[in-house]
């Protein structure tokens, strides 16, 4: 066995530790003593010393094991296991004091002794473990192929994820980084150090002392940072040509998902996030804990996210349904890497099978359903708006109709902005389901609770704007934009799921729920970000082209329409609205008017079908 196996297996750091801390504590005991009586100890008081040794020691030892002492790795050392060893130490001590109030008479230590033994000892086993990391770190953590050069590198924020950045960085010298100076916005912070590195000012001053530190790299430590200065923080490291990445996002790191060094390129998500959202999880938590839970298009953006989220939140069973093998697939192995396997059931099916949905919710018995099965894309569904109101309609009509059936507790729809005041075939259809659960509601007020959830474009999401834009601009261009005063709202895929689990624990049946989207973006001003994050100038570098609106785009997007009640929630970043609901039998005869018609009607009588269900609707005819 290899000295590096050796130091790793289980018998050779129990016993390496047995005996590093049996030195320790027997040295702890002779020099407290000593200490006590200035090292002249009384001939009276020596064979107490020599006999309390014999079963302090091994007391000490049994502490230590309990609390976890001999477990830990060796090398690895930190705040939690310092706490675990003042504990372990600790408590024998103060087992020591109170022999001495025993009824029976066993000669113990002067107090002066204990106290002083507690310190030596908890200081000495404090630093054998310290200096076991530090041997670690610099001797043993070496990398096997030497870093000839190290490049020098800048990071701007000195809060806690920048000192973490730092540490790692000067540990893992294998990653060829090495941290020279340290930028932050708060003042508080200038000409101070943190691990060693100088804090020297702003972001800003790169502009005058960059010659000087001869920086090679840049290093982005502002996770929570407002997406403007982290804009601006970009366009200044883009002006001085410097390079640059960033660490991973806030719920990453705090998930423990990655480390802090885990860089990455800064990407359009940052420039357009907002403030994080603070959930109430254990409102979260209080519905989803302990039931079964079915979410549709599980394999999609938004019902993968969502079935990320739920796991989290210890579901007796999270019932993954999906048509497409292949995203269910993908998702349930990611669920399966966390160690969600116990909890997960990915199930293929379509809503549009009745037989198949009510052999499932028959079986599971779901308590809590999510639906985010859709046709979602606006210019494939204006073509065949068959195929949306079958999917988008219809569907979510069969779902919600078990969900009544097998007393489902709540039944959450995740809509469209696209909704409002709808132009296209994919936002009627959406809104016409809308309109159905307020009725169901509205007919069966003490049943399931039927709630709709509202937001804008998702960042990343199949099909959306920006991997489009960004296969553009890797093939030189043109970056095509349908209108220059177009205007989008965008969200983060874990912000709009996580706000949709929000917006379930307050539901109490026919609501619609609208997210906080923050303020529209440009769509040509978020192509010119693509361009300048790729390293490139826009009009330049890479052309922008405008290529007019297709049938049923809208210049922007509307939060509510005429007739809906806006109040306030409970979360600061969800609003509620409320409308008279529709009777139910209007509008199921308008859907079996459409079922009846959808395979063979032409587009547009389909589109007329549909405008006469949802009035609001404006559909472009052909």
């Amino acid at each position: 066995m290899g000295w590096e196996q050796m130091r790793r297996s289980n018998t050779f750091r129990f016993v390496f530790l047995l005996g590093m801390y049996s030195f320790v504590l027997l040295a702890s005991h002779w020099l407290a003593y000593q200490l006590r009586f200035d090292f002249h100890v009384p001939e009276s008081t020596r064979p107490l010393l020599m006999a309390n040794w014999q079963w302090e020691v091994p007391l000490k030892l049994a502490a230590l094991f309990l609390f976890g002492q001999f477990s830990g790795l060796l090398s690895y050392f930190s705040i939690p296991d310092m706490q675990r060893v003042v504990m372990a130490t600790g408590s024998v001590s103060v087992g020591l004091f109170l022999i001495r109030y025993m009824p029976f008479q066993y000669p113990v230590a002067p107090r002066s002794v204990v106290m002083m033994d507690f310190i030596l000892m908890t200081v000495g086993i404090l630093g054998v473990r310290i200096i076991l990391r530090t041997l670690r770190e610099r001797f043993f953590n070496q990398p096997t192929h030497p870093v000839r050069h190290r490049r020098r590198v800048g990071i701007i924020g000195a809060g806690d994820v920048g000192a973490s950045l730092v540490r790692e960085l000067q540990v893992k010298r294998g990653l060829g980084l090495e941290p020279v100076a340290l930028f932050d916005d708060d003042p508080a912070k200038w000409k101070s150090n943190v691990h060693g590195i100088p804090v020297l000012g702003a972001p800003e001053l790169l502009r005058e002392g960059q010659r000087n530190l001869q920086l090679e790299e840049v290093i982005i430590a502002m996770p929570t940072a407002p997406a403007k200065r982290l804009g601006e923080v970009v366009r200044l490291l883009q002006g001085l040509r410097l390079r640059f990445e960033t660490v991973p996002s806030i719920d990453q790191l705090a998930t423990g998902k990655v480390r802090v060094s885990k860089l990455r390129s800064v990407e359009i998500q940052d420039l357009l996030g907002r403030e994080p959202v603070t959930l109430a999880t254990e409102n979260i938590r209080h519905i989803l804990r302990d039931q079964v839970v079915l979410v549709t298009g599980a394999g999609g953006s938004i019902g993968s996210e969502l079935c990320r989220q739920i796991a989290a939140y210890d579901p007796q069973r999270l019932l993954l349904v999906d048509q497409s093998e292949v995203q269910l697939f993908q998702i349930e192995q990611e669920l399966l890497e966390q160690g969600c396997g116990g909890v997960a059931l990915p199930l293929v099916a379509d809503i549009l099978d009745t037989e198949r949905m009510r052999q499932i919710f028959e079986r599971f018995r779901p308590r809590i359903v999510f639906h985010a099965a859709a046709h979602k894309h606006v210019p494939m569904m204006e073509s065949q708006p068959g195929e949306a109101i079958k999917n988008n309609s219809l569907g979510t009509v069969r779902l919600a109709e078990l969900a009544l059936e097998f007393r489902v507790e709540r039944f959450v729809m995740i809509s469209t902005d696209k909704a409002i005041n709808p132009t296209s075939v994919m936002g009627a259809s959406k809104r016409l389901a809308e309109i159905f659960l307020q009725a169901l509601h509205a007919r069966h007020p003490d049943q399931t609770r039927f709630i709709t959830v509202r937001f804008g474009n998702v960042l990343g999401s199949s099909g959306s704007v920006i991997p489009i834009f960004q296969k553009q601009i890797a093939a030189g261009g043109p970056v095509t934009v349908t209108h220059p005063d177009v205007t989008r709202y965008f969200m983060t895929i874990p912000e709009a799921a996580g706000l949709v689990l929000q917006s379930a624990t307050q539901g109490t049946g026919g609501e619609i729920y609208v997210l906080d989207m923050g303020k529209p973006v440009r769509i040509v001003d978020l192509a010119h970000q693509l361009i300048e994050l790729s390293g490139l100038i826009p009009e330049e570098d890479v052309q922008v082209e405008f290529v007019g609106l297709r049938p049923g785009e809208k210049l922007f997007e509307e939060l509510s329409y005429k007739g809906e009640d806006y109040t306030a929630t409970e979360h600061p970043k969800i609003m509620r609205f409320s409308a008279p609901p529709v009777a139910l039998e209007d509008v199921q005869h308008h859907l079996d008017e459409m079922l009846m018609r959808v395979h063979d009607a032409e587009p547009s009588q389909l589109k007329r079908m549909l405008q006469t269900a949802v009035p609001e609707y404006q559909p472009y005819l052909v």
